[in-house]
């Protein structure tokens, strides 16, 4: 799995959303300059976003972008499958087990493809926006310590 730009920019775009949350509606410029992120790019993000309803936008002098759900029911699968597609390394989990399953002479490697793709979820799927967008270094460090939490379950460590 890999995360290109743009799924890093709508990551932090969702961690400025999240942390604005209870003040309505922010402007794009706001959202760019916050995060750091080129203004024309975003705003094709946060239509990609919208699009998908994980955000709505707000016309009018007051208008903006504003999260369609709480941050902590927002995981991060949601944003990366959305902009960057499947979590796997190669393909999507049902063409992994589908190359398990019919090549044999190279199951093993599938299965740790398939492995990685899976502990990757795990984390992805158990780590919400409200959990990274913490104002302080206090919260970032239980976004570690549920990440940590996460890779012990799905490797079983």
């Amino acid at each position: 799995m890999k995360i290109s730009q743009k799924g890093l920019y709508a990551l932090q775009a969702m961690m400025t959303l999240a942390r604005r949350h209870d003040q309505g509606a922010i402007k794009i410029r706001e959202i760019a300059a916050e995060s750091d992120l080129p203004e024309k790019f975003l705003e094709l993000i946060l239509l990609e976003l919208k699009n998908a309803r994980i955000v709505d936008s707000v016309r009018g002098a007051r208008g903006g972008y504003q999260l369609r759900r709480d941050p902590a029911e927002i995981p991060l699968s949601d944003i990366i499958r959305l902009v960057d597609g499947p979590l796997a390394p190669m393909g999507d989990a049902e063409q992994l087990r589908s190359l398990i399953a019919k090549d044999a002479d190279h199951r093993a490697l599938y299965e740790v493809f398939l492995a990685v793709r899976d502990a990757a979820a795990q984390i992805l799927e158990h780590t919400t926006i409200a959990d990274i967008a913490g104002d302080t270094g206090n919260k970032g460090a239980g976004a570690k310590s549920k990440t940590r939490a996460a890779t012990k379950k799905s490797t079983g460590a």
